[in-house]
């Protein structure tokens, strides 16, 4: 039975706090993995549904793969549980997003990146010219890079040049598979302009629960507004939900969006607040922003989720 590296348990009291897991030390000093059968497969864990998607694709069954993240999980509050610590352990390829998108395990990421293993961020190779600055604390750059195909693409690139490294005897199939992702992704682009054309210009608002879709308004010349920051651990007040409301009502801004990954009361309140001036305006339906939907629900792979926000929007 394989046990944790040294230098890794010397660094424990470390990546226990970073990840919040009380008792992840007895667990890993007992090698629990029985979920992970040893077949030979690189053993890769990813953070989030899109990364999971892009890997899934990419890679086929060449490996064992693992998201930690589910559908409607918020990646900015999320915490590890012990066993998705002994995943992060065992692993020999871990993908995340990186630019502060998982705030709570940056540090333990970073921490397994230097022990040895694989531990990439899929935005590693995306030009900080092309990122999107922020204002706040939650880090330097707008993190959510997937509603922008373009840039999505380089994260396929990266995704696939990480695999061929670590498995160079499928370094064939990995390209071959990221080539016809990468082709679905172009054809998605062309439907997603199909389906934006008709909507005019100065109707071109996006509201949301949360600052989550600037790429997609740069992407698609749309306005993009949201009632909480880049990151959802910075709740909204009372005086936000006012600003939004005088601004749905200013600019007769008939629907608003709801997120699947953040609870509505807050935009509810929103609705409510513009309808007290006199301004009724609608939920334009939820759109998947931090989480892909799930697997049942048309939603659950990225292009799915990306068509299902490209109609609502178009719809609204």
């Amino acid at each position: 039975m394989a046990h944790p590296a040294p230098g890794f348990l010397a660094r424990m009291p470390r990546l226990l706090c970073a990840a919040g897991a009380i008792a992840l030390l007895a667990v890993v000093l007992h090698g629990c993995d029985a979920d992970r059968p040893d077949d030979g497969r690189l053993q890769v864990v990813v953070t989030t549904g899109q990364i999971e998607d892009v890997v899934a694709n990419v890679a086929g069954d060449r490996v064992r793969l693992h998201a930690l993240m589910g559908p409607g999980t918020d990646p900015h509050l999320f915490v590890l549980s012990e066993g998705d610590l002994v995943r992060l352990e065992r692993a020999d390829v871990i993908f995340f997003n990186g630019l502060h998108l998982e705030a709570r395990l940056a540090d333990l990421l970073a921490e397994l990146g230097r022990d040895g293993r694989r531990s990439v961020a899929v935005t590693r190779d995306v030009a900080e010219s092309a990122l999107i600055t922020t204002s706040g604390s939650h880090g330097k750059y707008d993190p959510h890079i997937w509603f922008d195909l373009d840039l999505w693409s380089q994260a396929v690139a990266t995704v696939t040049a990480e695999l061929k490294a670590a498995d160079p005897d499928g370094a064939d199939a990995y390209e071959a598979n990221a080539a016809e992702y990468l082709d679905r992704l172009a054809e998605l682009s062309q439907w997603t302009g199909s389906q934006l054309d008709p909507v005019p210009p100065d109707r071109r608002i996006l509201v949301t629960a949360h600052d989550a879709f600037g790429y997609f308004g740069r992407a698609w010349g749309f306005e993009v507004h949201g009632l909480q920051g880049i990151s959802t651990a910075a709740e909204a007040g009372a005086g936000d939900v006012q600003r939004l409301a005088n601004f749905l009502v200013e600019e007769e801004v008939p629907a608003i969006f709801v997120e699947s990954s953040v609870p509505d009361q807050t935009m509810r309140a929103v609705l409510e607040a513009a309808l007290a001036q006199g301004h009724r305006v609608r939920i334009g339906g939820q759109l998947y922003s931090d989480a892909l939907g799930p697997r049942e629900s048309g939603a659950g792979t990225f292009e799915g989720m990306y068509r299902a926000n490209v109609t609502a929007i178009a719809g609204a």
